[in-house]
């Protein structure tokens, strides 16, 4: 049978479908709420701390939990309202805690700096490496970030992200002149709060909390205390991590006034971007109680000498070596570990001609001096 001649001036199935491809003129007004939108969340923070954990709880994906190996990458697509399409949210997940802070290079970059959020995640069961550990951190994070912004060299693109900051924690903010504010969204998310408020007392509980609360304040940053065995508060922070990724560029302190705002340090504290202030905070506590006997220069020093008094901190913060990945059966791979098997044959056989020849030729020099 003959196809269907086409009249002059009709549309083919193939311009009906480009047209359905387009956003529909009823829509114009509201583009902004069916394209898709991208954001890069940098996941980083104490080793064992549920990083991962976390970042499946973002991504709705119930999968078993694995050790990461240096710097791991995954997506996931999510959907918003009554958005039409799906966003997607790039996940990096670095591990090996402050050891492998160079790889920050590969997610941290001039084409995601715009997208950029950045959710450290401090293990609240280990008070004796929290303060070196967010330190570090935050100190690899601030200079990755002014070094592509350097390479950038946009003063309207630092502008952007200069008015950004000030947008999330209010620009009225009382404390505003008092605050480092980091460049981009920063969620500080303090988990194993079912062990925390097990192993401390009320006046331990109490000083790492003033103190997270200082460190996420003066940075501009929002803090999430969560649980993997508490489901309310991974909810919690599932939600502010969604929030955060796909608000970057217009969230605003008067849209999270209405959020839930938890300071006390016997629950667990939720803290929205610029709702925290210092007079809230408090000054630090100190053994002694009397801080003009203490040597500091700055209010950070002076934090940092409170909680260390508490809470001495290890000499290093350097992870334990752990065991070759290579032998984890969670990493199988039947053609892969063949190969591996035989190269490590291979070397081996070679490093034994290695050694037999260099002691061959040795007693080939002991005899030529007898002789």
């Amino acid at each position: 049978m003959a196809g269907k001649t086409q009249h002059k001036g009709e549309k083919s199935l193939w311009d009906i479908a480009i047209d359905l491809s387009a956003v529909p003129a009823y829509l114009e007004g509201e583009e902004a709420n069916s394209a898709s939108e991208e954001a890069t969340l940098v996941f980083l923070g104490s080793q064992n701390s549920g990083k991962t954990s976390i970042a499946l709880r973002l991504s709705d994906r119930d999968e078993q939990t694995k050790r990461t190996i240096a710097l791991e990458y995954s997506y996931s697509r999510l959907n918003r309202g009554s958005k039409l399409s799906r966003d997607v949210i790039h996940m990096w997940e670095l591990g090996g805690g402050t050891s492998l802070l160079k790889l920050l290079e590969i997610p941290i970059n001039p084409s995601t700096i715009l997208s950029l959020v950045i959710v450290l995640v401090v293990d609240l069961s280990q008070p004796e490496i929290m303060w070196v550990t967010l330190e570090t951190l935050l100190q690899s994070l601030r200079s990755r970030v002014d070094l592509v912004l350097k390479e950038i060299g946009d003063v309207s693109l630092i502008n952007t992200l200069q008015e950004r900051a000030i947008a999330r924690v209010g620009g009225e903010h009382r404390d505003r002149d008092m605050l480092n504010l980091f460049p981009t969204p920063l969620v500080i998310i303090g988990s194993k709060y079912d062990v925390f408020q097990d192993k401390f007392d009320s006046e331990k509980r109490k000083v790492i909390c003033r103190t997270l609360r200082f460190i996420a304040h003066t940075n501009g940053a929002a803090l999430h205390f969560c649980s993997t065995k508490i489901d309310g508060l991974m909810q919690r922070s599932r939600a502010l991590l969604g929030t955060t990724a796909f608000s970057s560029a217009t969230l605003k302190r008067e849209e999270t006034k209405d959020k839930k705002f938890l300071v006390d340090h016997n629950k667990p504290l939720i803290i929205p971007f610029g709702m925290d202030s210092l007079e809230f905070i408090g000054t630090p506590l100190l053994p002694g109680g009397d801080t003009s006997q203490v040597s500091a220069r700055t209010p950070l020093e002076l934090w940092k000498h409170s909680y260390t008094s508490y809470f001495p901190q290890e000499k290093s913060a350097a992870p334990v070596k752990q065991a070759d990945p290579t032998s984890d059966a969670t990493y199988d791979e039947t053609v892969i570990d063949a190969m591996r098997r035989q190269r490590e044959e291979e070397l081996e056989r070679y490093r034994k001609l290695a050694e037999k020849r260099a002691e061959d030729a040795g007693k080939q020099s002991g005899l030529h001096m007898l002789s």
